[in-house]
């Protein structure tokens, strides 16, 4: 039996952009319902279990109002609940992880307290309806118009048909796009298309896209044993080697994403070697008070377990199966060969003490409910994002590109991992950037937007569109378009192609708390 809802905005996808989304729509008055494929609502924030990448301005400023509100809750989930080092209670910025990358590195189930905690008020007064374990099966479209997304509980199997004047395309992966036949690209474009000095040479390649991760966290007891069963295709990945790698794939030895030189890692802290325990700290237990963590608690999400052997979008079923798989079948190889055969700084093998942490991951096995997703199908959009308006190397002392339509700012490298078409790293200075409004819009259909890494960007732009505050402002801006459009009987087209109401527009983004430009700050 299908179950009917109607809202004013359905929103496929409770990713960091569904969320920002489901949130700005609420707070206009608009009721939401918001589809979740996993169990955790939050995307790369929760069930990707990656802690936010991000500028180094961002405890002051370059992010919107509500995205600063989601990192105090996520300190104060820990200042509330947990006992503090003396340490930690001197940070006037408290860093859970103390992570190398990430200025506020913390467990995904914090992130999913504070945003259940932001999204508590909309939820229980009925405006905003969250169905998690469900996934869009179809979408029906009359010309420019999507009429509704049919959606199905994945262990009930209960169908909903969803209705809604607008509609948002928040999952990772564009997965509404081609369900709702809307316009898009996917994989790395060529230099004659876009004109990108870092775009493929040659044809285009839509099936070459950035290396998803299946990440996982431990942590570490010395002396106790926790190596998990020899995974099944570990003789595969302890031998595997790409043309473009120095070295086999599990190996502390890999390639520094800037330079393309081999780089040798530490596992823990030694002496003149990066760290890669510390890259991604979710637990530092030096911040809180003795005995309340065993150890740290780590996330691996490294270039040792960047799986890039095929795509897992616009490939049939059993291909797309097949990647996850791999994904997960190598993270676990990685571990394998962590608690086994990994040269000890001592001169012993393997580190038996570390331990999966399946509670912080929320599953059974250890590995995060959903794969790190780096890039998505993109909409064809009114307008695109291209590397020759924020490249540092193009525009210089110049800055980035000033968009007259900006919904709103980012800042990141220019950051690809290597892909699907066996290409190594583009990891190259940006300046600080705008969301263009025309990369919300797609080029044809009038009541469908981004909400996500989806936006007008290409392969190379992406690498810098797709991190935590950046994708956070874009389903934000995205679920304000949708609502200010509503309420006014206009089109988002209208809105950004009309200089009056662009205007409007843009004041109200502002008064939501969305910065729209930068201060003088230099490259990244």
């Amino acid at each position: 039996m299908k179950r009917e809802l109607s809202a004013d905005i359905v929103i496929i996808g409770g990713s960091t952009g569904g969320c920002a989304a489901a949130l700005a729509a609420a707070r206009s008055g608009c009721k939401v319902v918001m589809t979740e494929e996993t169990k955790w609502i939050g995307g790369q924030l929760t069930n990707q279990a990656v802690p936010p990448d991000e500028h180094r301005w961002i405890e002051k400023f370059g992010c919107t109002s509500s995205y600063r509100i989601f990192r105090s809750l996520v300190r104060n989930y820990y200042k509330s609940h947990f006992p503090l080092s003396e340490k930690a209670l001197q940070m006037p910025y408290l860093n859970p992880g103390s992570a190398i990358v990430s200025r506020i590195s913390h467990e995904p189930r914090a992130a999913l307290a504070a945003l259940q905690e932001m999204l508590a008020p909309y939820i229980h007064s009925g405006k905003i309806v969250v169905l998690t374990e469900t996934k869009a099966k179809k979408a029906e479209s009359d010309g420019d118009q999507v009429k509704a997304v049919e959606a199905e509980h994945l262990l009930s199997g209960q169908s909903y048909v969803l209705t809604a004047p607008y509609f948002l395309d928040a999952t990772d992966c564009g997965d509404l796009l081609p369900l709702a036949g809307v316009e898009y690209v996917t994989g790395a474009e060529s230099q004659k298309e876009t004109g990108e000095p870092h775009a493929r040479e040659g044809e285009a390649d839509p099936l070459d896209m950035q290396a998803i991760t299946h990440c996982f966290a431990v942590d570490y007891l010395e002396g106790e044993d926790f190596t998990i069963p020899k995974p099944e295709t570990y003789s595969f990945w302890r031998d595997y080697k790409a043309s473009f790698w120095p070295n086999r794939q599990l190996d502390w030895t890999a390639v520094s994403p800037v330079t393309l030189e081999p780089i040798t890692y530490g596992f823990f802290k030694e002496e003149g070697k990066f760290s890669l325990w510390e890259y991604r700290r979710l637990i530092d237990k030096s911040n809180f008070q003795k005995g309340t963590y065993e150890g740290d608690i780590s996330l691996i999400n490294w270039p040792q377990n960047d799986y890039w052997l095929g795509p897992v979008i616009d490939v049939d079923e059993e291909e797309r199966k097949k990647h996850l798989e791999g994904a997960r079948q190598l993270s676990l190889s990685l571990l394998y060969w962590m608690q086994t055969e990994a040269p000890r700084p001592d001169g012993g093998q393997g580190f038996k003490g570390l331990r999966l942490r399946t509670d912080v991951t929320g599953t059974d096995d250890g590995l995060a409910m959903y794969p790190y997703i780096r890039e998505s199908r993109r909409i064809k959009a009114e307008f695109t994002v291209l590397e020759q308006h924020i490249s540092t190397a193009v525009r210089g002392e110049a800055g980035a590109e000033v968009f007259p339509d900006s919904a709103g700012i980012g800042c990141y490298r220019i950051d690809l991992h290597p892909s699907t078409g066996l290409s190594t790293f583009i990891d190259i200075s940006s300046l600080p950037f705008q969301i263009p409004l025309g990369s919300l819009i797609p080029v044809r259909v009038d009541n469908l937007l981004p909400a996500s890494k989806n936006l007008g960007v290409t392969h190379i732009t992406n690498g810098c569109y797709r991190l935590h505050p950046v994708e956070w402002n874009i389903g934000e801006a995205s679920g304000c378009l949708a609502a200010y459009s509503l309420k006014r009987g206009l089109t988002p087209r209208q809105i950004r192609n009309d200089a009056g109401r662009l205007a409007d527009f843009q004041r109200f983004l502002e008064a939501e708390g969305i910065e729209l430009s930068w201060p003088a700050v230099h490259s990244v």
